[in-house]
């Protein structure tokens, strides 16, 4: 057995094509995913497109213009204010040009076209300027020798929003990629899977033939060849966790050892693909490779590799999809750790993983057993 796993290492490890598509792509592409959406945090989500339709000129109407001006110039960039007609402004609310309207008169009023959170930060910036104007009226019927004090300190604006989880730990929305990114390099374990499925498949190539010939039970071979890329796969995803972590500071606030956990587990689902699609039938290596690749990148798109939120959008209407997709299962734990803080969907997700690699194994070994040959 270790003798097996002495040449599966020696032979994965000299596999060069397949060791850049499960080791070093996903670092080159973690590393251009830092250069380009990993500073990206100070600019989306804190610029909130809002209209402002003037009314009739009232004292109450510049004071809160002025107000909106003071938080759009403020370093929060909170808000974007566009001045416009009424009519122009409901059409641009209508197309979600804008996320609310404000109407300046004797009486300031807001009108929104949905309930998120960027309508909630537009109510509670009115709520603030209202609350504000009546304890400024205040003092100055009671203490007006300390309105300046007051206004001073009402200028001094702070940051209103902050993004954090329902345990208060702060959220990153660019995280998603990463996460997202580390699932891919998981099933891209199957390439890895793939080079030793061929070791079994006689018609296809010369080293396959001879091992086939040999007394060694093929479950033997199966589990000896498994286990010497599922130790290699594994070192591969680690040594991109750390480097995101370590090496580009990637904000994973969870505990690195489930973090592992995760990955090593991911690990055995790429793997097992590959083993299974290397295994099934009597294709051509270039059409099980296509299936194999159509396969990883479906899934890893589903669990929002290339569009923030699609994870999101599977789970409002197909949640099933996001129940049996590995990626998403794998992104999914990374949450878990990082930001949900919940146990049990996490060793759900786990189990889920688990299954579903067992599953894809078990089919192979099947395939793999019945396998018979004429002449070889």
């Amino acid at each position: 057995m270790l003798h097996l796993l002495k040449y599966r290492f020696k032979s994965s490890l000299r596999n060069r094509p397949s060791m850049f598509w499960a080791l070093l792509f996903p670092i080159i592409l973690g590393t251009l995913f830092y250069f380009t959406i990993g500073k990206m945090d100070e600019d989306d989500f804190s610029t909130i497109p809002v209209a402002v339709v003037e009314g009739e000129t009232s004292q109450e109407a510049d004071n809160f213009q002025h107000f909106l001006q003071e938080i759009e110039e403020s370093d929060s960039h909170i808000i974007v204010v566009k001045y416009m007609k009424e009519d122009a402004a409901a059409k641009a609310l209508e197309e979600r040009e804008v996320k609310g309207i404000f109407y300046t008169e004797d009486q300031i009023s807001l009108t929104v076209a949905a309930k998120g959170i960027e309508e909630s930060i537009l109510e509670s910036l009115l709520n603030s300027y209202v609350d504000s104007a009546k304890m400024m009226t205040q003092i100055g019927q009671i203490h007006p020798e300390g309105m300046n004090a007051a206004i001073s300190s009402m200028s001094n604006y702070q940051n209103l929003v902050q993004s954090v989880s329902l345990k208060g730990r702060s959220i990153d929305g660019n995280v998603q990629y990463f996460y997202a990114l580390i699932a891919m390099a998981c099933m891209y374990g199957c390439f890895l899977g793939f080079d030793a499925a061929l070791g079994l498949q006689a018609n296809l190539t010369p080293l396959a033939a001879r091992r086939c010939i040999t007394p060694t039970h093929k479950l033997k071979i199966i589990v000896s060849d498994m286990a010497g890329v599922l130790i290699i796969h594994f070192a591969n995803v680690s040594i991109l966790v750390l480097y995101l972590r370590f090496i580009l500071g990637i904000g994973f606030a969870g505990e690195m050892g489930k973090m592992l956990l995760v990955s090593g587990i991911g690990s055995m689902i790429g793997v097992s693909l590959g083993i299974l699609v290397g295994s099934a039938g009597r294709m051509t290596e270039n059409l099980k490779i296509g299936i194999m690749l159509g396969v990883s990148m479906t899934c890893s798109f589903l669990s929002g590799l290339m569009i923030g939120g699609m994870k999101d959008i599977v789970e409002k209407h197909a949640p099933l999809v996001n129940r049996l997709n590995p990626a998403a299962l794998i992104t999914d734990a990374f949450y878990c750790i990082n930001v949900y803080d919940n146990p049990e969907r996490f060793y759900r997700d786990l189990g889920t993983l688990a299954v579903l690699g067992v599953l894809m194994l078990a089919g192979a070994y099947l395939i793999v057993r019945k396998e018979c040959y004429e002449s070889i």
